[in-house]
């Protein structure tokens, strides 16, 4: 079986650490699994969870619990590419807990991953049946801790009478683990030692700021970086509202990402970062950790990380497996580094003249049907096909919600694919189609 998920993942081989996860959790004990930002950890508990499923149970026979929502649909959909005959569904905050139940009634699921306090309201409306859930599994499970779940974990687990195994994976490794996790004869396995290997592959540099207001540095340092994909980290939401403010008045395309925007928002944000037609996110750490955001080649820092483990977390969203990637820190005069460095970063040195702001490749188009209205990508990209005269290379990623969808179009070609398709119908349906904001 795990021979076929690789293939549909286009994973040519796993990691020690999966490899290690799979055969430890053959043993039928609880298992601990401490491994870096970035290195895999996802499949090390989905690959051995997926050989424990009984085709034969109805019902949901395995709850991972996650801190953010980005994650659960993270995991949820690298489950679906896994094309296995087993079900799964994501349930968090910030959207109907009656649509979500009315998808578990639906489509049966084996799996269910979600945030603790929708978990928790599903499975105190039965929602869920406790009775045919044997396997927990928490993801992320310090930051679930940093997030105040305890209490709401604690809740899950009780409401959880026939639980027989457990799988805690973490990417630092906490002093103590709760009582309320029921862990029971236990096996750890600690590759946090791995995180030199990214180190390795991690180039870092400073960039000195003239004044302690850095947005200016910022802006050249991203205009010199050119359309490499880059995460600018900022401590606060107001902060990271105030830089990406000032670089679109810069005419500087950007997103930002935050805990305190819409969810539709930072859907929005993350997707057009990933499709390619935004090559900036500007964030807070909400992003350094559990989101999969492939192939990013710079980390800024524009705030000094509180400490040494957000520092680590955020440098781990690039030099991800094998990739090589930069981080750099801004700085202004009186700010010194932080004692955590080891490392004495090369000092970056910005161009006289600064570039002009590159223009992604791609644009993001909103279109207002999902798969509600029974649309799905090929009938998408069929469209943009027929109606819209475009070609392969010219369309980019495609992700079909439940009702809207988004799809990633070549810069060169959006005015005219937005005049071509203008008052046309998909499957005969009339809908919004316009340029994402």
């Amino acid at each position: 079986m795990i021979k076929n998920i690789l293939t549909n993942l286009k994973i040519e081989q796993l990691n020690a650490m999966q490899e290690a996860a799979i055969d430890t959790w053959k043993e039928g004990k609880d298992l601990i699994l401490l491994s870096p930002t970035g290195s895999g950890k996802t499949l090390a508990y989905l690959l051995p969870l997926l050989q424990s499923l009984k085709p034969d149970v109805k019902g949901v026979q395995a709850i991972v619990l996650v801190p953010s929502r980005e994650l659960a649909l993270q995991i949820d959909q690298v489950f679906k590419s896994m094309n296995t005959p087993f079900k799964a569904v994501s349930c968090y905050g910030g959207r109907p807990a009656m649509e979500e139940h009315r998808t578990i009634k639906g489509v049966q699921p084996s799996v269910v991953i979600g945030t603790p306090g929708r978990m928790n309201d599903h499975l105190s409306k039965q929602n869920i049946d406790a009775e045919t859930v044997t396997t927990l599994v928490i993801d992320e499970f310090d930051k679930c801790l940093e997030f105040g779940f305890q209490e709401e974990m604690a809740t899950v687990i009780g409401q959880l009478p026939r639980l027989k195994r457990r799988f805690l994976l973490s990417a630092t490794d906490a002093e103590e683990i709760p009582q309320f996790t029921g862990l029971n004869k236990t096996i750890k396995l600690n590759f946090l030692n791995t995180e030199e290997q990214t180190v390795q592959r991690l180039h870092l540099y400073k960039v000195l700021s003239p004044g302690k207001d850095k947005l200016e540095t910022l802006y050249k340092l991203l205009c010199t970086l050119g359309s490499r994909s880059t995460l600018v980290f900022c401590n606060h939401r107001e902060s990271v509202e105030r830089v990406g403010k000032y670089l679109q008045s810069k005419k500087f395309q950007c997103g930002i990402f935050h805990g305190g925007m819409e969810q539709d928002d930072r859907e929005r944000s993350l997707y057009k970062f990933r499709n390619g037609s935004c090559h900036v996110l500007i964030s807070t750490d909400l992003a350094a950790r559990g989101l999969d955001i492939p192939e990013i080649e710079n980390v800024v820092h524009y705030h000094l990380p509180v400490n040494e483990d957000g520092y680590i977390h955020r440098n781990g969203r690039t030099a991800r497996w094998e990739a090589e990637g930069n981080s750099y820190i801004l700085l202004h005069q009186e700010e010194m580094l932080p004692e955590y460095l080891t490392e004495v970063p090369e000092e970056f040195l910005l161009p006289e003249v600064t570039p002009k702001p590159s223009l992604p490749e791609f644009v993001t188009l909103y279109i207002g049907k999902g798969k509600k209205d029974k649309i799905n990508k090929i009938d998408i990209v069929g469209f943009l096909f027929k109606k819209g005269n475009l070609n392969k290379d010219e369309i980019g990623r495609i992700d079909v919600k439940d009702h809207y969808s988004f799809a990633a179009v070549s810069r060169k070609k959006i005015k005219q694919t937005l005049n071509l398709i203008q008052n046309e119908k998909i499957k005969g349906v009339k809908t919004l189609i316009e340029e994402a904001k």
